[in-house]
């Protein structure tokens, strides 16, 4: 047997070995817990290598109709990919001008246009240390700029792998409580459109138990008053669930959370169940929101995992950018010890080869 022909035989034996260990390993991890962010490495090792066996698999076949089957739509996407990458820039500028047009002009609604002309700005930036920094300087402040953009790029992939999947989450239907959480609501009292979608999707949710299973939850509907409101949003919600047709009897306001964390303390103190048990009990939010609401409902102690309601595409790369932040922020220490870490490596790597060099 030549030396090929030995690599084929092992590629063949042993090479799915990788994917199928790290899919086991994601799924007991997502079994677990659906909301922890190492879900998101496992799902990718084991992604990723999948497609590295299935690409040297197809290869080692030598066969032209399968290459050309597989190969093309790869090429395809690689070059779309590639294509977006390019125009990333325009493409964040011009949501954020959509953006602009249709919400307020918060700091939270501009993240768009700042990472936009953000990475407009990187090459005149790279440019001018290159005039005005020696070379060694130079190279430390090159290398350290890819380290820290690709550490955050990595974590924001990782982040978004985990949102997306989490999307996936179906809660069985013999929920106690459905929380649907707040969002603000306009005109002083009035319930907008986004905090309406996720009132109509645990209404959806309760009408599907109550349909199949014959039982309904009651409904948590939880927000208290802000500075420029004339009346609890949990109240508002209440009023609108009625409204829709949920009986007032299902219905509770939980009025009195200002943030997330809030709003899984104050509802679960709402809960109660004839035997003392843990309640059994979801939440709602919108889609982009999940995943945070999910860690928050955790550090509360409520043992929930969230769906989501749907929002408006325009909006969602914000939205998106902000969780991550926002998630990114709650590890702020471990990431900056990394980081600095990361940093004095390669400002001794940096000097080290200067020396050599020299």
């Amino acid at each position: 047997m030549t030396t090929m022909q030995e690599a084929r035989t092992l590629f063949f034996n042993w090479g799915w070995l990788v994917p199928v260990i790290f899919s086991l390993i994601f799924i007991i991890s997502w079994r677990i817990d659906k909301r922890r962010l190492i879900n998101g490495i496992w799902f990718n090792i084991a992604f990723f290598s999948f497609l590295t066996v299935l690409a040297g698999w197809i290869l080692v076949t030598n066969n032209v109709a399968l290459i050309m089957t597989f190969g093309i739509p790869f090429v395809l996407i690689v070059l779309f990919l590639f294509l977006l990458f390019f125009m990333q820039s325009i493409l964040l500028i011009w949501n954020a001008v959509i953006v602009w047009r249709r919400e307020s002009h918060s700091l939270g609604n501009m993240l768009t246009l700042v990472l936009g002309v953000a990475l407009l700005l990187v090459p005149f930036i790279n440019s001018l240390a290159g005039d005005v920094l020696p070379q060694v300087w130079y190279t430390f402040f090159v290398i350290t700029t890819d380290f820290v953009v690709g550490y955050l790029l990595f974590w924001f992939y990782n982040y978004l792998t985990v949102l997306v999947l989490y999307q996936f989450n179906r809660p069985k239907l013999n929920q106690q409580y459905v929380v649907v959480l707040g969002s603000g609501l306009i005109n002083g009292g009035q319930v907008p459109p986004l905090l309406a979608q996720r009132v109509d999707r645990g209404i959806t949710f309760y009408q599907k138990q109550l349909q199949k299973k014959g039982v309904a939850p009651k409904l948590i509907l939880s927000g208290g008053q802000g500075g420029n409101e004339t009346r609890p949003e949990g109240v508002a919600m209440r009023e609108y669930a009625i409204e829709q047709g949920v009986p007032a009897e299902n219905t509770i306001a939980e009025d009195q959370s200002i943030n997330t964390l809030q709003n899984m303390l104050f509802s679960k103190r709402l809960m109660v169940t004839d035997d003392g048990t843990e309640p059994r009990a979801i939440f709602v939010t919108s889609n982009y929101h999940t995943l945070r609401a999910g860690l928050i409902a955790r550090r509360a102690g409520l043992k929930a995992d969230g769906i989501g309601s749907r929002t408006a595409k325009f909006f969602l790369p914000n939205a998106v950018i902000r969780e991550y932040i926002a998630v990114f922020v709650r590890n702020k220490w471990t990431h900056a010890v990394v980081l600095g870490v990361g940093i004095l490596g390669i400002g001794a790597l940096v000097l080290v080869s200067n020396l050599f060099v020299k």
